[in-house]
């Protein structure tokens, strides 16, 4: 048998929540500069660990959550660089595409949005959050009340019917 596990429950939660969360917010706040997004982050690191607490068999509740807030810290930024390189390259390579192909290059955006607009509601909401909000699957799920699963089926479902729509002009 295992000693000195730590068994979290309502009291010591909160005592853990206030022992820690301010260096864990001070933490995320230097790394990503965004005060609103560091309150997020600490704010899903103690969420995930109330609803794991009858599963989790701690030893140093303050190791997991230094590195529980590490690690999501750092998903943070590397899931907002790859945004922002995909939104350069889709940026640059649409800007060359209007100079070059204006008519065609107008026509497509009509075409897209019109097909955006005729997807179901709920697969149009999810692809334009994630498209043009930029938003991750995780913050849609959280905005929208459903699973991160259901936001995968969504965006792929929207990708399906514009990639088969639009096979003219692809390539």
């Amino acid at each position: 048998m295992e000693t000195n596990i730590f068994i979290i429950n309502k009291e010591n939660f909160e005592q853990i929540y206030l022992q820690y969360w301010e260096g864990m917010f001070a933490f995320c706040l230097k790394n990503i500069q965004d005060e609103e997004v560091a309150k997020e982050i600490v704010q899903e690191v103690f969420k995930s660990l109330w609803e794991r607490r009858d599963s989790l068999r701690l030893k140093e509740v303050e190791r997991y959550l230094i590195r529980a807030v590490k690690l999501k810290t750092f998903e943070y930024i590397r899931n907002k660089v790859t945004r922002q390189q995909h939104l350069e390259n889709f940026t640059n390579n649409k800007q060359n595409y209007y100079v070059e192909y204006p008519l065609i290059a107008e026509e497509l955006s009509q075409k897209i949005s019109k097909l955006v607009n005729e997807l179901p509601t709920q697969c149009k909401k999810v692809f334009q959050m994630s498209r043009d909000q930029g938003l991750t699957n995780k913050e849609i799920a959280t905005k929208l009340y459903i699973s991160e699963r259901a936001v995968e089926y969504h965006i792929s479902k929207a990708l399906k019917t514009l990639k088969t729509e639009l096979t003219d002009y692809i390539n």
